[in-house]
């Protein structure tokens, strides 16, 4: 479970003295409580399941990937690569990322099974897509590869 993963990471770099993945671990350990708590407002009283986390992982990485590419435009190298640090300990919960080639076959696979034809049924693949594929794919890459095969 990812949350285990993230408390034994925490524990390893606090031992280790690994001062950026014990502050970027924080940083995700605090997202996912701040997440936590408003799924208990609506009712969930189990929080985020691990589909969600996935979610939430990937959306910081796009987040730093996002300040990168303004640091560098602002000449602040040193920010930008504290971000790229921050992505590679958040990559390590994550599993193996499905790109390229294997993401467009599995796409074509999954509209085959959705028996997708056209633009109107993006929204059921791409629900489909995350469900199968959470945290395993961007999304963003994904959905332009489903709008170019159902075009």
């Amino acid at each position: 479970m990812i949350r285990d993963q993230l408390s034994d990471a925490l524990k390893i770099a606090m031992k280790a003295r690994d001062e950026r993945t014990i502050l970027t671990v924080r940083l995700i350990l605090a997202a996912l409580k701040d997440r936590d708590i408003a799924q208990r407002g609506k009712g969930n009283p189990d929080g985020l399941g691990e589909s969600d986390i996935l979610q939430l992982l990937n959306t910081m990485i796009r987040q730093r990937r996002e300040s990168i590419s303004q640091y560098e435009s602002g000449g602040r190298i040193d920010l930008a690569e504290r971000e790229g640090e921050e992505i590679v300990v958040i990559q390590r919960f994550l599993p193996p990322q499905i790109e390229g080639e294997d993401m467009v076959k599995a796409i074509q696979a999954l509209v085959g099974e959705e028996n997708a034809k056209t633009i109107k049924d993006m929204g059921r693949t791409m629900s489909a897509l995350k469900e199968k594929y959470a945290g395993r794919m961007d999304f963003a890459k994904a959905s332009g590869v489903v709008k170019e095969l159902l075009v």
